[in-house]
């Protein structure tokens, strides 16, 4: 899979399968556009793999149209930014609803949105692929506003498949498992948290990042070319089972 001479813009590339996603597709020859609102994490990415990077806070909608247009024509999107707020339904927020709902949906749709436009306007063509959950498929306890994102950004991913489908815009989604970033391995590490989850995976392990970066790039590739409006389950068969 070879993306030289191709550009992508990712969304929360500063950190987990934001930045796999970029160190892969930049190994594999892209031109890499970084969205984070982390200056640091947006330095470190310039300096590792000579990335364009836009800081920008995705709870902005504003800012969040106007980093899109820095961008400019990119032929792929990768939306990976999201936010948790552990909540129940008898103690969600409007704070928490606010602020999940706003980077995991919101966001999202703006930014698959002012993309297809640009590459309409270019001609059409382009894959999106939009990042979600196991969290959208099943109950997890305190995860209220987070599965309501993901499972509203599958609903909305497939009606952008069918609407963007004639401009030859492919949209599709991966729903990894616990994905071992940085702060996952930390939140996991207890085996008393982990290992009831751990068995109901069939593979009895959870994600790494770069598993679930290489799926993305397979979707967005050539490879894929009559994959749209698909989810993706990246779970080690959790799903499944």
């Amino acid at each position: 899979m070879d993306f030289a001479g191709k550009s992508v813009l990712i969304t929360g590339a500063g950190k987990g399968i934001g930045r796999a996603c970029a160190r892969l597709m930049a190994a594999r020859g892209a031109e890499v556009i970084a969205l984070s609102r982390t200056q640091a994490d947006l330095d470190g990415l310039r300096e590792e793999l000579g990335a364009r990077t836009i800081r920008v806070d995705l709870q902005d909608p504003v800012a969040t149209r106007a980093a899109v247009a820095e961008a400019g024509t990119c032929d792929f999107l990768i939306n990976s930014a999201g936010i948790n707020v552990l909540e129940s339904v008898l103690d969600m927020t409007h704070e928490g609803y606010e602020a999940v709902l706003g980077i995991n949906l919101r966001a999202a749709l703006i930014t698959c949105q002012e993309f297809a436009k640009s590459r309409i306007a270019a001609g059409g063509g382009g894959a999106i692929v939009n990042i979600t959950s196991i969290a959208g498929h099943r109950g997890f306890q305190n995860h209220l506003c987070y599965a309501a994102s993901k499972a509203g950004l599958e609903g909305a991913s497939r009606v952008m498949a069918k609407e963007l489908g004639p401009h030859n815009i492919r949209v599709n989604c991966v729903a990894p498992t616990i994905t071992l970033t940085e702060l996952a391995v930390e939140a996991w590490s207890d085996p008393v948290k982990s290992e009831p989850m751990m068995v109901r995976h069939p593979l009895n392990r959870f994600a790494e990042a770069d598993e679930v970066a290489r799926s993305i790039a397979m979707l967005l590739s050539d490879d894929a070319g009559m994959v749209s409006g698909a989810v993706l389950s990246v779970d080690g068969g959790f799903l499944a089972v």
